[in-house]
């Protein structure tokens, strides 16, 4: 299958998935909330300019937010998202490993320490933004806390298991 064709189906796999399922769990006394759109982003190649990576993030927010009748709400977090991957990337995988990393992030492709670091960060900044325009004031500084902590837990544990069962695992080939 071609790039990208592949990159359209995961598109709109990630957007059924959310749109049709995540979006319809009832949050635990509106308190947590799974986010696995955002996952697109972050699978993303490397080689992906930014303007690219900015239009793709736009598209990807604003048809969720098409489907969940939030205007903006989700273009904005994935705006943030695609704005702030590129920058992180850098920061994660070392210079001189970074003309040899090939593909995606991935664990194979920075290590797991960097890439869990770097979806962590990413999660937490997408979800801190879409929880503080959801109530446009903090209000209760504890409560919007938990909401962004406890939902960007069960966020990454959603895509570390979606990256356990979607990522080939290439092994490594030793003399």
């Amino acid at each position: 299958m071609s790039d990208p064709l592949k990159y359209f189906f995961r598109f709109i796999l990630f957007l059924f998935v959310q749109a049709m399922v995540l979006n319809h769990i009832p949050p635990l006394h509106r308190f947590v909330t799974p986010y696995l759109y955002f996952l697109f982003l972050i699978w993303m190649p490397f080689s992906t300019g930014r303007v690219a990576l900015l239009i793709t993030g736009f598209l990807l927010g604003i048809t969720l937010d098409v489907f969940t009748k939030t205007p903006g709400l989700h273009a904005s977090a994935t705006l943030l998202v695609a704005y702030l991957r590129p920058f992180l990337i850098n920061l994660m995988v070392p210079k001189d490993t970074r003309e040899l990393a090939v593909g995606s992030p991935s664990i194979q492709t920075m290590g797991t320490a960097s890439y869990i670091l770097f979806i962590s960060l990413l999660t937490l900044f997408h979800h801190g933004w879409l929880v503080f325009l959801e109530w446009m004031t903090f209000g209760s500084f504890l409560f919007f806390l938990g909401k962004v902590f406890f939902s960007a837990i069960i966020s990454l544990l959603l895509i570390l298991i979606t990256e356990l069962i979607f990522r080939p695992v290439r092994k490594i080939k030793r003399r």
